[in-house]
């Protein structure tokens, strides 16, 4: 295995830590204003992902670091052409970590609820836009030989982007969901299962379409073959074993059993780009790699040995971080405030 390919790897080992980390706290923003039918019951819901949220975007940050650092033409190509939802991506982010901070600072209702909606709507926008974004990649974009995006926003708003991009939100809103079964006790955690029984079927069909849709609009067979292999059914399966754990009532297992169908997702995502990292829609000739896209060897090698160092640190930090906090959230435990 090359540098190249490894730091390929290493961009979707960051890329899975977001979706499997962040994909709850999204999904848990996103039926704050659902749930949370009181002042007390939405602190209830904040006050379960309030220890990590910033901690897991930090994946996000780490991957766009790393695609800058190991593919300089890629993160130029990808950020100048997909400039206003990447804004929008961080528009939607800086407006949820302020509402986190700024929710508290006034008791008036008004204040609060307002910071509310600004907390669905920065854990609505990411999962959303992100869902457009990596639906074109593996489409394909307008790319002429210079590496350079020829099209329009207009071009990102196409049926199967959209497709992705909502079957992400719901896959997120699902997730979050079971995090709550797992953080939550007595009415509120009750809701949550039953609100998880109506969107859980709607998430099913979702992913059905999106899979359906990307044999026909990517080239999944001509990467993969007719037969995907063991990734894709992989996380077909694992979606298959949450639904029946939590009709099990087993809801530890249907939130584990989530996360690796995130995960083996991402990995089929990458997958199918391999060993491209940008589809181009112009000319197959355009299409950017791992080879015409990356920096020179001696920056990959530094950064390799950076990379084996600190990830198995911040891996073991955030283990520690989810033990710690990993009471249920009761109604004892929230102050009146």
């Amino acid at each position: 295995m090359d540098l190249n390919t490894l730091w390929f790897i290493l961009i979707t080992v960051l890329y899975i830590g977001f979706f499997v980390l962040e994909g709850f706290d999204f999904g848990v923003g996103i039926l704050l204003p659902f749930l949370g039918k009181d002042d007390k019951t939405r602190r209830m819901i904040i006050n379960t992902i309030g220890p990590h949220w910033d901690g897991n975007e930090v994946w996000l940050l780490t991957a766009g670091g790393a695609t800058f650092a190991a593919f300089p033409h890629w993160y130029a190509t990808m950020f100048s052409g997909f400039y206003l939802p990447l804004f929008l991506l961080l528009v939607a982010l800086i407006l949820r970590g302020v509402a986190f901070e700024f929710r508290s600072k006034d008791e008036n209702p008004r204040w609060r609820k307002t910071w509310d909606w600004a907390i669905f709507i920065g854990s609505l926008l990411p999962p959303l836009l992100l869902g457009v974004a990596f639906a074109n990649i593996v489409k394909g974009v307008p790319i002429d030989a210079n590496m350079t995006y020829t099209g329009g926003f207009f071009n990102l708003l196409n049926p199967y982007a959209l497709i992705a991009g909502l079957t992400t939100v719901i896959v997120c809103t699902v997730y979050g969901g079971l995090f709550l079964s797992l953080k939550t006790a007595g009415s509120l955690r009750d809701n949550t299962i039953s609100l998880i029984k109506k969107v859980g079927p709607v998430s099913a069909a979702f992913i059905i379409i999106l899979v359906i849709a990307t044999y026909l609009s990517t080239d999944i067979t001509a990467q993969l073959g007719i037969n995907p292999g063991m990734i894709p059914v992989g996380a077909a399966l694992a979606i298959l074993a949450a639904g029946a754990f939590f009709n099990r009532k087993r809801h530890g297992w249907a939130f584990v059993m989530t996360a690796v169908a995130i995960s083996l997702s991402v990995v089929s995502l990458f997958e199918i780009l391999f060993p491209r990292v940008m589809v181009s829609s112009t000319n197959p000739a355009f299409n950017l790699t791992i080879y015409n896209a990356s920096s020179s060897p001696y920056t990959l090698k530094v950064m390799t040995i950076i990379a084996l160092t600190m990830v198995p640190i911040v891996l073991a930090y955030q283990a520690w971080s989810y033990w710690v906090f990993r009471a249920r959230i009761t109604d004892e435990s929230v102050l009146e405030y």
